[in-house]
């Protein structure tokens, strides 16, 4: 682990961190959801303005990202368990599922390029984009949540894309649910626990992955840089209000638009990187 003092990469690198956390802080404030949905392609992009080797850098985006995750996901599940709002019983059901998904994913990212984990995030970004904007509150494909091998399947398959994208996998489990006809407030709870689910062993799979990768930034753990993990995390929690302070001011299917605009946006820009453009 590269624990360089006192350079001007490491200068560089601290004011760029700060900078990714002001502004994911501020948009995940915004946009109400937080996570990497919106730190890693920020992140990414202030990686970029200090020149930190392409060849890891979206490892280093997504893997720091779950790493942030991790204390804030934590502290959000046990707020939900003690008012009971958590769906605790799903949450039991994917103990095994969800973290088997992350161990898979780590194992992928440790061969993946980051072209590879760009295409991934801008795909499935994309997807979550068009249903952000095109959502119906009534739109159901069950009226419970099923039981195996359904359940199963689908807590591998979030706790695997999550991984890759480097989020806590709240998006994809408050559409899960919902689309099960629970509602949107039970599912807000337990993706916390999802989250925990995933970060927890996502970040330790990703230290493991990166390991003595060439390239990385100083204050690296493998794909984590900690010095990121350290400075993110309260200048999110700075930001953040700011940015709620402007989503109050329009209305919430205007603010869903706008986050559904945004990731459209992250998706265009992550796929003409792809081919030099």
């Amino acid at each position: 682990m590269d624990v360089s003092f006192f350079t001007g990469e490491t200068l560089g690198l601290g004011l760029a961190l700060l900078a990714s956390g002001l502004v994911a802080g501020f948009l995940a404030g915004m946009f109400g959801i937080g996570g990497g949905a919106i730190l890693v392609p920020v992140l990414y992009q202030f990686l970029t303005t200090v020149g930190v080797d392409e060849g890891v850098r979206m490892h280093v985006s997504v893997a720091t990202s779950l790493g942030i995750i991790v204390p804030t996901s934590v502290r959000s599940f046990m707020a939900h368990k003690k008012r009971g709002a958590a769906d605790l019983e799903l949450l039991k059901s994917w103990i095994i599922p969800v973290p088997f998904g992350v161990l898979c994913a780590s194992l992928v990212a440790a061969y993946v390029s980051g072209d590879g984990l760009k295409g991934i995030f801008a795909f499935i970004a994309f997807v979550i984009g068009l249903r952000m904007l095109f959502n119906k509150p009534h739109w159901r494909i069950g009226s419970d949540i099923p039981g195996f091998p359904i359940r199963p399947i689908c807590g591998v398959l979030i706790g695997f894309f999550s991984t890759l994208m480097g989020i806590g996998g709240g998006v994809m489990n408050n559409t899960f649910m919902t689309l099960y006809g629970r509602p949107i407030h039970q599912a807000v709870a337990t993706s916390s626990g999802t989250g925990t689910l995933i970060a927890i062993p996502g970040t330790i799979g990703l230290m493991w992955a990166g390991w003595g990768a060439p390239g990385l930034p100083p204050f690296s753990a493998g794909y984590v840089n900690l010095l990121g993990v350290a400075l993110i995390i309260p200048v999110t929690i700075f930001a953040a209000p700011f940015g709620v302070k402007v989503a109050h001011l329009l209305p919430h299917r205007t603010m869903e638009l706008f986050f559904g605009i945004f990731l459209l946006l992250v998706a265009v820009r992550f796929a003409f990187s792809l081919y030099g453009m």
